[in-house]
């Protein structure tokens, strides 16, 4: 064989990884992938395992909501995802491509408190994602208003903080978030400063909202009851240092909270969590 004709064939199998290389990214692209994650803080030369060998994966435009006990390092999880932290061991990947540290423009995060800057109206904390991701003040007031107007507050968008009940602020921290089209979204218990009543409307509505924008979801949640009426799947994690106990899947049936399916579903993700619970099958 000629050294030109070798170098045709090298070049052609280079060719074909790299096509293979872009069919398997492009089959990941919305997945989240977290592998073999270790985590450790180090306060005062003190080290204090969080996370240990947490794997699990979220498919595109799925809600995977993550429960568990208080300081298990749910929150720690969602920094890494969010490329916040980086972990001490393992990988977290996203469209196929570890995490990097710093601003992510794919992501959305939402709070337990919303997070409004008291001096701004409503549509300018709205608009004020847009704005530092390079948006015309034109189109960032525009998207804003639309997104205000999805989540019932158009009446208000004049408004300051200081004027919204708890459950009008947690809706425009979400139109926040949602406004910037995230193909992320990540949430730390967004609904848990809220009466329960409120909490039950605002789930209502984010699973609405979900519908329409489709983005890939990690939640944060201490609820068992809102894992089942907003995830796809449960992921239930274990005491400190955390790892996965179960991945539990939920059919659209288990979410009617009247059903016998949706309290069977409560008993086994509770069981998970080493809570008894009188609500299992009926015999």
């Amino acid at each position: 064989m000629t050294p030109s004709a070798a170098s045709s064939i090298d070049e052609r199998a280079s060719a074909i990884d790299r096509a293979k290389q872009e069919v398997a990214r492009n089959t990941r692209e919305g997945e989240l992938l977290v592998d073999r994650v270790f985590h450790r803080y180090s306060t005062f030369g003190r080290q204090t395992e969080v996370l240990r060998d947490v794997s699990f994966r979220i498919a595109p435009g799925q809600v995977a909501c993550v429960v568990g006990p208080s300081g298990c390092g749910k929150s720690t999880l969602l920094g890494l995802a969010a490329g916040l932290l980086r972990p001490t061991a393992g990988t977290i990947l996203w469209d196929g491509a570890p995490v990097v540290i710093g601003r992510n423009r794919h992501l959305g995060m939402a709070f337990q408190q919303p997070g409004l800057f008291p001096w701004m109206s409503v549509r300018k904390n709205v608009a004020i994602g847009l704005r530092t991701r390079g948006y015309p003040r034109r189109d960032a007031r525009r998207i804003a208003d639309e997104f205000l107007h999805t989540v019932g507050l158009s009446d208000f968008k004049d408004a300051y903080p200081s004027q919204l009940s708890g459950g009008m602020a947690q809706r425009v921290g979400i139109a926040r978030a949602l406004a910037l089209r995230p193909r992320l979204l990540l949430l730390d218990e967004p609904f848990a400063a809220v009466d329960a009543f409120t909490r039950l409307k605002l789930q209502q509505e984010f699973k609405a909202l979900l519908a329409l924008t489709r983005p890939t979801v990690l939640f944060v949640t201490h609820d068992v009851a809102e894992a089942i009426a907003l995830g796809d799947v449960i992921v239930v994690m274990t005491q400190r240092p955390a790892t996965v106990q179960r991945i539990i899947p939920v059919a659209r049936e288990e979410r009617h909270r009247a059903s016998a399916a949706y309290a069977r579903k409560l008993a086994e993700t509770l069981e998970c969590l080493g809570v008894t619970s009188d609500m299992g099958d009926e015999h």
